[in-house]
């Protein structure tokens, strides 16, 4: 690792050098050598164990998994324990997709977003206003209807009469 350390803060110093608006005297060259050799040695001691995951906050739930879904009106949201019957605006608003919310609190991929009643609630309307049937017979569709011109009367012109 030294070696490297040496060859990096080397081709740092020749990259520093080479810029044409860099303007040093020669004197402090050994200087800046010896300062980007203490940086790159510094970055070779961090510690290995810098992980995202290391990083990421342990999030507790507000309320617990069972009793957020106790309820077939609405879900508690484990965010902030407020009552929804869908989570996805909630969530969006806390720059969250559902999955990043799973995540977070460690759900069931088939936790649900939507409340048990408004989900019948929207199921019902949609069968009723027919949304998921097939045709069974094929419907023709009209024919396009044409604009009727109002045909102006052209007066004729009298002839003369012989």
């Amino acid at each position: 690792m030294q070696a490297n350390a040496v060859e990096l803060a080397t081709e740092l110093t020749i990259a520093w050098l080479e810029n044409p608006n860099t303007r040093t005297s020669v004197d402090d060259v050994p200087a800046f050598l010896r300062s980007m050799h203490d940086a790159v040695s510094k970055l070779g001691d961090a510690p290995a164990d810098v992980s995202p995951q290391a990083k990421s906050p342990e999030y507790t739930p507000v309320v617990s998994v069972r009793k957020s879904l106790a309820d077939k009106n609405y879900i508690i949201s484990l965010i902030d324990g407020k009552p929804y019957k869908t989570l996805r605006r909630h969530l969006t608003t806390h720059g969250m997709t559902p999955e990043d919310y799973r995540t977070r609190y460690n759900l069931k991929s088939d936790y649900p977003m939507v409340a048990e009643s408004y989900s019948e609630s929207r199921r019902a309307m949609a069968k009723s206003i027919g949304l998921g049937r097939k045709s069974t017979a094929k419907v023709e569709a009209p024919a396009p209807a044409k604009a009727k011109r109002a045909s102006k009367a052209v007066p004729q012109r009298a002839t003369p009469e012989e």
